[in-house]
């Protein structure tokens, strides 16, 4: 027979079980995955309330594309500088932790939307809205030109060319062949991502990546 005492004890047990998955505290040093999410002490978070160009998206930027989501993510290597303490919300369906995060400066999701380097993730939050407005009004970052919102890119399920910086169009990629460069045209030029933070590159010409020990990729 379930008794009242049992029936608390269970109740503080289950208490207690889904306590850490909610309320779990991370710190440390963080590694950028892009400009909402970093790894802490080996879990996987998702910055809550903001929401970061994704890392293939493209903007506008004096009427010339800029690769906003990685700039984006730059930001907040800046921020993140120095490491983080990440204070847990929740998990979400891809297993991340939901957390707000302060570095030196504070607030690192409140950084970057007052920066221009993320959006107010309306859907979930309304802290960072007045932040998103001034940074709108200032014409700061993504506010400098055209942006379109994330959640707008995924909803439509594409997947943008990488914007080159200026005129450099060569891509240095680092794969289980070695170091290689895709020509603009080339077969997996399109496809092929670049992340200059695991040490990948652009080039402006062909001689500047051979001399940097870089090898044509085939087709």
């Amino acid at each position: 027979m379930l008794t009242l005492r049992s029936l608390f004890g269970l109740t503080l047990m289950v208490c207690c079980l889904a306590g850490p998955v909610t309320a779990q505290t991370v710190s440390g040093k963080a590694r950028i995955i892009d400009g909402d999410t970093v790894e802490v002490a080996g879990v996987k978070v998702r910055l809550y309330g903001i929401d970061a160009p994704e890392m293939s998206q493209s903007c506008t930027r004096n009427g010339r594309a800029w690769a906003c989501g990685v700039w984006s993510r730059d930001v907040l290597a800046g921020l993140a500088r120095g490491g983080l303490s990440c204070e847990g919300r929740e998990q979400d369906r891809y297993g991340r932790l939901v957390a707000t995060c302060t570095g030196a400066g504070g607030d690192v999701a409140a950084q970057m939307v007052a920066q221009g380097a993320a959006f107010a993730y309306r859907q979930y939050s309304l802290n960072y809205v007045d932040a998103e407005k001034r940074a709108a009004i200032a014409g700061i970052g993504l506010w400098d030109g055209e942006a379109e919102r994330p959640d707008q890119v995924r909803a439509a399920g594409r997947a943008p060319a990488q914007a080159a910086p200026g005129a450099c169009q060569i891509k240095g990629n680092i794969s289980s062949g070695g170091r290689i460069y895709h020509m603009p045209g080339s077969r997996s030029w399109a496809e092929t991502r670049i992340d200059t933070g695991a040490g990948e590159r652009w080039f402006c010409s062909e001689s500047e990546a051979r001399a940097a020990g870089w090898r044509r990729a085939g087709g």
